[in-house]
């Protein structure tokens, strides 16, 4: 009789775990999938690195924060540290087996595996930050005009490395991609506007998120002589690296990356009125998917220091007044729309080869800027961003064609 009531009793147990096991959160690939929410639209974000990390994610957690407090009725959720590759495809189709009605990928090597997805999901929108595919359908490409605040803040640069008496920049660079490329080009472009004796150095990273290897990279900059060094990467580390070595260090991607005192500037993205527009837009069927590039006046793009409620840095009050004011006159236009990529990449354009590579009176195009033959159908590229612009030391890297 103890015996029978025993086993009842384990019996109800292993019911009982069961169902919570069923209801409870799923794990795939080591990542814990968040569920939807019920009659709610669901937005769900898939980052490279921790939502926290001073740089590029924090900068999209926060746009999809931005989400969840100003569209109505929306449920949003994220995974972070989600490595490039197959990982990724198991996470992407995990939430989409969930139920979520938008997805937001925040690295270019998520590519591959949001098209995947996306084609075995046909009802669920698809949302890749970066890169160059499309299927016009349910994946699209989002990015923004980031060259032109990474041209005023070469333009900065320049010229705190011409008064420093030391006319040398460095970029640290993460991958081999037009992206990396044309945001370097956009940095010594400015460079030279406002400084035409500087060169500027190249360090390759391979990594979008490594807090070791940006400060061993920066340092390597800094200590082969570079005055102002501006990182391509997700972490604030160049800036806290500047600050040991007495230099200047410009950060990248997020408002909040420039702290320390030796930080000049930093270019940075403000995803939030973007992503709330897009997810409006899905859920009105009014969202066109395919190549989104936004600019300036889009209020998705700032330059630290220059935007309305912010002070000059340290490294930015002394400079010459109609420096500063020519980069505010600038910046002004962007935002209203007067001065865009195309501005930043006008000819006449050498590269450190001294060769023509956009002549007098062209202007590269989109497909100039972003797109590697053979990119997206039917965007094959003029003046491709195959180059590095004048006064780079560098080699151009193996871009694969």
């Amino acid at each position: 009789m103890r015996t029978k009531v025993l086993w009842q009793i384990v019996s109800l147990l292993l019911i009982t775990a069961l169902g919570f096991s069923a209801c409870g959160p799923e794990k795939v690939a080591g990542f814990q999938i968040p569920n939807v929410e019920k009659g709610k639209f669901n937005v769900a974000m898939v980052l490279i690195g921790p939502h926290d990390d001073g740089g590029w994610s924090q900068a999209h957690y926060e746009g999809l924060e931005y989400i969840a407090e100003n569209v109505p009725n929306v449920h949003v959720a994220y995974i972070e540290n989600v490595p490039e590759g197959t990982d990724s495809e198991q996470v992407f189709r995990a939430l989409s087996r969930k139920g979520f009605n938008l997805i937001f990928g925040t690295s270019f090597g998520f590519m591959d595996a949001m098209e995947t997805v996306a084609s075995e999901f046909p009802d669920i929108t698809y949302i890749h930050i970066s890169g160059y595919k499309s299927n016009m359908t349910n994946f699209g490409n989002l990015f923004g005009a980031m060259e032109v605040m990474k041209y005023l803040a070469g333009m900065v640069a320049g010229e705190r490395a011409k008064m420093d008496g030391n006319p040398k920049l460095g970029y640290m660079a993460t991958f081999p991609i037009p992206e990396v490329l044309r945001l370097g080009n956009a940095i010594a472009l400015g460079m030279r506007k406002t400084c035409p004796e500087c060169t500027m150095d190249v360090r390759w990273i391979n990594t979008w998120h490594d807090p070791v290897i940006e400060k061993e990279a920066a340092a390597s900059l800094f200590d082969g002589g570079a005055q102002v060094v501006f990182t391509g990467a997700d972490t604030p580390a160049v800036a806290d690296v500047a600050q040991e070595k007495g230099k200047w260090g410009v950060t990248y991607d997020w408002v909040g990356s420039c702290k320390v005192e030796r930080c000049l500037t930093a270019p940075y993205w403000n995803w939030g009125p973007v992503y709330a527009k897009i997810t409006e837009g899905v859920i009105n069927k009014t969202y066109k998917v395919g190549w989104d590039y936004f600019d300036a006046d889009s209020g998705g793009l700032g330059l630290f220091g220059f935007m309305p409620g912010e002070q000059l840095t340290v490294g930015m009050k002394d400079l010459p007044p109609e420096v500063i004011n020519e980069v505010r006159t600038l910046l002004d236009k962007s935002l209203k729309g007067e001065f865009t990529r195309f501005d930043v990449f006008s000819g006449p354009i050498y590269d450190n080869k001294g060769n023509v590579v956009v002549p007098a009176g062209e202007k590269m195009q989109q497909s100039d800027l972003d797109q590697f033959p053979p990119g997206a159908e039917g965007l094959a590229c003029k003046y491709c961003m195959k180059w590095w612009a004048e006064g780079i030391t560098a080699e151009l890297p193996d871009t694969g064609n």
